[in-house]
């Protein structure tokens, strides 16, 4: 289970619309939405990584102190979720060393873990996972293996594999389903607030009988939020991506939370083999 400590206005899809340099002038609603979180991984006993932008680590030390305190894994998203493809080999170095340092002093725990902002890593940039490796990371969950008009490696191995040989950095895609011979997406986001629940389970479920695997699910603290304030001037299909089914992300996570065991990436994939 994995959670990307974002707020909504600093997703991609709103970067054409929303200036960087106005982050601090906006309504901040991602302290409150990752606490209901954290309350909602207590009820069920369920422990996370939090892949934690270090924009936002800085400005709500609390959310650092309460994730650690509570048994969850704390991992980078990079400081201001710049993606890796806008990024040269020197810039992303920095970033990711910057975040990694910024995480570990305020969490007083090792991040080993790394996610690149919009799984922004592809067979155009492989070399950020050496980077990452470099830079002291033990793993990556930044390839999702699938054909997508944002994102996307398709011909990626479907579950985690190590990308520069035997051994050093992991890289732990994104969960997708075979069927027929394609591949479909069943790793969260977008797609979990898109298609039926059902559907969603019997896919999770796919995975772990037939394939005989652990899958990966990641959300973002703003998806159980129909509240936040609504963009103007955006583009139809990213009102759909963005808005859609907010209103029922936060009772599906309780099914999802009920129906599967749970555990951090760390212990999961790494220390587990």
């Amino acid at each position: 289970m994995t959670v990307d400590v974002e707020d909504y206005f600093q997703v991609s899809a709103f970067e054409p619309y929303i200036n960087r340099d106005d982050w601090d002038r906006i309504d901040c609603r991602v302290e409150c939405n990752t606490q209901r979180i954290l309350d909602l991984f207590d009820s069920h006993q369920v422990k996370a990584t939090f892949f934690m932008l270090g924009w936002v680590a800085e400005r709500y030390p609390a959310l650092v102190t309460r994730i650690v305190a509570s048994g969850h894994e704390l991992a980078s998203h990079g400081y201001e979720h710049i993606r890796v493809t806008e990024q040269q080999p020197d810039q992303f170095r920095e970033d990711v060393k910057r975040t990694k340092a910024l995480l570990e002093d305020m969490g007083g725990v090792p991040v080993r873990g790394y996610r690149a902002a919009s799984y922004s890593i592809g067979i155009k940039n492989l070399w950020a996972l050496e980077v990452l490796q470099e830079a002291g990371y033990d793993y990556s969950s930044s390839i999702y293996p699938i054909r997508h008009d944002l994102y996307g490696m398709p011909q990626a191995p479907r579950f985690p594999f190590y990308p520069n040989g035997d051994g050093g950095l992991l890289e732990v895609p994104v969960t997708t389903f075979t069927l027929a011979n394609r591949r479909f997406p069943c790793g969260g986001g977008g797609y979990f607030r898109l298609f039926p629940y059902p559907l969603y389970r019997w896919a999770m479920q796919r995975v772990n009988r037939k394939d005989d695997r652990p899958g990966v699910f990641y959300f973002h603290p703003w998806e159980i939020d129909p509240g936040q304030p609504r963009q103007t001037g955006i583009s139809l299909k990213t009102r759909v991506r963005h808005y859609l089914n907010l209103e029922r992300m936060e009772g599906r996570l309780e099914h999802l939370l009920r129906d599967f065991s749970w555990g951090r990436m760390d212990k999961v994939f790494v220390d587990a083999g």
